[in-house]
């Protein structure tokens, strides 16, 4: 498995947000609880509509951790949930980001969310041989942008349940965007 990077343009961020609402909102929906929320896929794709409806927090068992998170949902991604909920006609039981068959009683599956994130890079600019992406491109976008935002590496660590703050920094690549600075004017 290839490494995969944050998202650090902006502009990226949100063609690749636009191309997945066009080709299918919840396409759209599953990009906009990834990177703003900084989930693991098998976390987002198990999410059920009773689990985010009108909800502030939820409560979800990461696989990976078996651990606890409290997850928030600011005013904009509750908007965002209540309205693709409200237009896509889902019902409490239904998982927030259904399967492709009709009438599946599982969520999409992991590899149609991989060959979904890969189509609509492609489709932004992005050569994903040289960029690799994969659904923890969203994880690691949350990351970088919200470090961006805050610079605290500790509370980013927290939501992310690393062990070490160099861990945290070096997933989200800002070790790697620092060294690069460091050596940009560095010349003996």
């Amino acid at each position: 498995m290839k490494k995969v990077e944050p998202i650090r343009d902006p502009k990226t961020i949100e063609a690749i947000k636009d191309y997945l609402y066009n080709w299918n909102p919840k396409y759209w929906m599953l990009w906009v609880i990834g990177t703003n929320t900084g989930l693991r896929i098998s976390d987002i794709l198990d999410l059920k509509v009773r689990d985010v409806k009108d909800a502030d927090h939820t409560w979800v068992n990461e696989q990976k951790t078996t651990k606890v998170r409290r997850l928030y949902f600011n005013r904009q991604l509750k908007q965002a949930l209540s309205e693709y909920i409200r237009e896509n006609d889902l019902k409490d039981d239904d998982y927030l980001i259904p399967s492709q068959k009709k009438r599946s009683d599982k969520g999409m599956s992991r590899e149609w969310a991989y060959t979904v994130l890969n189509t609509a890079a492609s489709a932004c600019g992005i050569d994903t041989d040289k960029y690799p992406i994969g659904t923890h491109t969203m994880r690691k976008t949350f990351g970088y942008w919200h470090y961006q935002r805050h610079h605290d590496v500790a509370l980013l660590q927290s939501i992310f349940n690393h062990s070490a703050p160099s861990i945290t920094l070096r997933y989200i690549g800002v070790n790697d965007d620092l060294v690069d600075q460091s050596l940009e004017d560095f010349f003996i």
